[in-house]
């Protein structure tokens, strides 16, 4: 299974531009990375993004300005989330972020980050120690566009859902552990389900649309207790030309990436039938592990800004079931301009509303909105239902067997009916007739040898003789 990373970060022009809108921080051009091998033994997925290069902490902030950090994050009002924060800011969820690790030291995640693990081998305990050499930051940038909380009142990144809880749960990609992909994948879902995750947010993908038969426990776990699970899409700019596993998963709700004009970003994001819903994936901030804030594109960054607006319905509808929380976010989705079709292959149902998942009035479901769930795509395509073998009871009866064939005990030399049937007397008929025709050969040959021999005159007695 050869993984590609499912985004990158670029900074071009538009990045460039960025640095006027932070208050003149200066950032340096940062370049395409290319993918990483392919070194697990299944998969070898890889983030969905590239290595930015970090601009300095944003400058201070004259009174009456609006923080430059804050004022680069356009989503908050182009995608309803602030009209979104007036009903709730995510209290009470919780978004697991199975990714490289969330760093300790930013003060964006102070008091947001409630537990962690590492599956990598290579991590720490909790969860906070970064995973990989290239990709070590890669867990920040999702974890601060998810649930981060800014660096004081009004100032620094705020996260979609500044709140929510997050779970810092640490896996290595490619050569970043010896683990197996798939297994640190699975056993990060079980503890992150276990550990009471609402949402779990999954920003990475592979090349391929299959996934290892691993996942199919792992992730209907995680569907059976109730939880959200958020997953990009990938990034064309990256190598993946259409959807792969997990966002090809039934039942995930697959995030595709915009640009900032609302358009299937060209780069920053991908094309599949799985695509469920799309939010931006270009012009994206992020805190890196060490505290510094960068600029990135990427679906990795789109799916938790989708994860963070699910923490938010969590939170003003704790009674609704995950298929519930997933069917508001996909039903009050505005149509995208360049869309052919609902569901569409680049935009899904079209581009996330936070303001409108929260408070519209829409329609509960009784089953999974985006059709197959996985348990249904497991009993057709993994393996076919095969009938129990009947147990048996305690009054369970067994029929009488029927009564075994009896054989007479005699010497082999005397006779029986067999052997007189087809033995004696076939023998004894044979005998007879060949006696009888050696007789008549004899016979015959008899008389044939004395017809050919010649004859003698006889003398005339006496008596009868005349001269």
């Amino acid at each position: 299974m050869n993984a590609r990373r499912a985004g990158r970060v670029a900074v071009s022009a538009a990045a460039i531009a960025m640095t006027v809108a932070l208050g003149g921080a200066s950032i340096a051009p940062a370049v395409d990375e290319a993918p990483p091998g392919a070194t697990a033994p299944v998969a070898a997925p890889v983030p969905s993004a590239g290595v930015p290069s970090p601009r300095v902490s944003s400058p201070g902030v004259g009174a009456g300005a609006e923080d430059p950090a804050r004022a680069a994050e356009y989503w908050l009002d182009e995608y309803g989330i602030r009209t979104a924060w007036q009903t709730t800011r995510g209290k009470g969820s919780t978004i697991a972020i199975i990714d490289t690790g969330i760093g300790r030291s930013p003060v964006e995640f102070a008091g947001a980050v409630a537990g962690g693990a590492d599956f990598s081998g290579v991590g720490a305990s909790d969860g906070r120690m970064p995973v990989g050499a290239v990709d070590a930051n890669h867990g920040s940038w999702v974890a601060s566009l998810a649930a981060s909380r800014g660096t004081g009142a009004g100032t620094g990144m705020i996260g979609v859902a500044p709140e929510a809880q997050l779970l810092s749960i640490s896996i290595g990609f490619g050569a970043s552990s010896s683990v197996p992909f798939v297994q640190q994948v699975a056993d990060a879902m079980r503890w992150a389900v276990d550990h009471d995750a609402d949402i779990i947010n999954l920003s990475f993908t592979t090349n391929t649309l299959s996934w290892d038969p691993l996942w199919d426990d792992a992730f209907q776990y995680a569907f059976d207790h109730d939880v959200v699970v958020i997953v990009a899409a990938g990034n064309k700019g990256s190598g993946t030309d259409e959807v792969g596993a997990p966002a090809t998963i039934p039942g995930v709700l697959t995030v595709g990436g915009v640009n900032r004009a609302g358009a299937a970003s060209e780069e920053a994001s991908t094309q599949g039938i799985t695509i469920g819903i799309s939010a931006p994936s270009e012009e994206l901030l992020g805190v890196s592990a060490d505290g510094q804030l960068v600029v990135w594109n990427g679906t990795s960054g789109a799916a938790p800004i989708v994860a963070g607006i699910a923490a938010l319905v969590r939170s003003a509808h704790p009674e609704l079931d995950a298929d519930n929380v997933i069917n508001r976010i996909i039903r009050t989705a505005k149509p995208a301009a360049g869309a052919t079709r609902t569901p569409d292959p680049n935009y899904g149902y079209g581009l996330v509303d936070a303001a409108a998942a929260v408070t519209a009035n829409v329609a509960s479901v009784s089953s999974s909105p985006l059709g197959m769930t996985l348990t249904e795509w497991v009993r057709l395509y993994r393996r076919a239902d095969v009938a129990p073998a009947p147990q048996p009871t305690a009054t369970a009866s067994v029929p009488d067997l029927p009564a075994a064939d009896r054989a007479d005990v005699r010497s082999p030399l005397l006779p029986n009916a067999d052997s007189l049937r087809y033995g004696t007397v076939p023998l004894m008929a044979g005998t007879l007739a060949a006696i009888l025709v050696a007789l008549g050969v004899t016979a015959a040959a008899r008389r044939i040898r004395s017809e050919r021999a010649p004859r003698t005159p006889s003398r005339p007695s006496k008596e009868y003789f005349h001269l």
